[in-house]
């Protein structure tokens, strides 16, 4: 298109692939440490009754669960695997990540381990969003589409959740322990 620069043969697309790089490789290194620092809190912290409602407990509460529990076991048994690969899904990323933080694996393998992810997870979304970024300055029926799509989606998830608590009162209200 006339007077569009074209990232990939005018502009320098690479320094948007560092960025995301770096952004992905903090935030990761990030989840790794703070899932480590709740597994230390929750260490120092079981045996103390006074402590139970400090920050760092309630942080290791959040760490501790059958999602993460889950997330953990998964690590420990794929490792080297599993971390590049966490890098590809959608909502286990960040579980994975934290479990080997809270399982406390070792920082310099996890960080070996995760350097391929983190150039995977950029080069997804660099080519996902200069894709979507094209589509949109292309055409403008691709942003419009894309407009309706997303409100129709907002549109049916604020519709479920106004029918959800409806339907959860009276299932709760005629149970059988309240009738008793």
């Amino acid at each position: 298109m006339p007077g569009i620069p074209d990232v990939v043969s005018d502009g320098p697309w690479w320094w948007l692939f560092a960025a995301l790089v770096v952004i992905v490789f903090v935030r990761t290194q990030a989840t790794y440490w703070l899932a480590r620092w709740a597994r230390a809190g929750a260490d120092a912290v079981a045996d103390r009754a006074e402590a139970q409602h400090s920050r760092r407990a309630r942080i290791a509460r959040r760490f501790s669960g059958p999602t993460m529990t889950k997330a953990q076991a998964f690590t420990e048994r794929w490792g080297w695997i599993a971390i590049p690969l966490s890098f590809l899904t959608l909502g286990i990323q960040s579980l994975v990540n934290g479990g080997a933080g809270y399982a406390r694996m070792h920082w310099g393998r996890y960080t070996l381990a995760m350097i391929p992810g983190c150039l995977l997870w950029a080069a997804a979304y660099e080519v996902v969003g200069y894709s979507a970024f094209k589509a949109f300055t292309m055409s403008p029926w691709a942003l419009g589409g894309s407009v309706v799509l997303v409100a129709l989606a907002v549109a049916l998830l604020l519709r479920r959740r106004r029918r959800e608590p409806a339907a959860q009162a009276p299932a709760t209200a005629s149970s059988p322990a309240e009738r008793a």
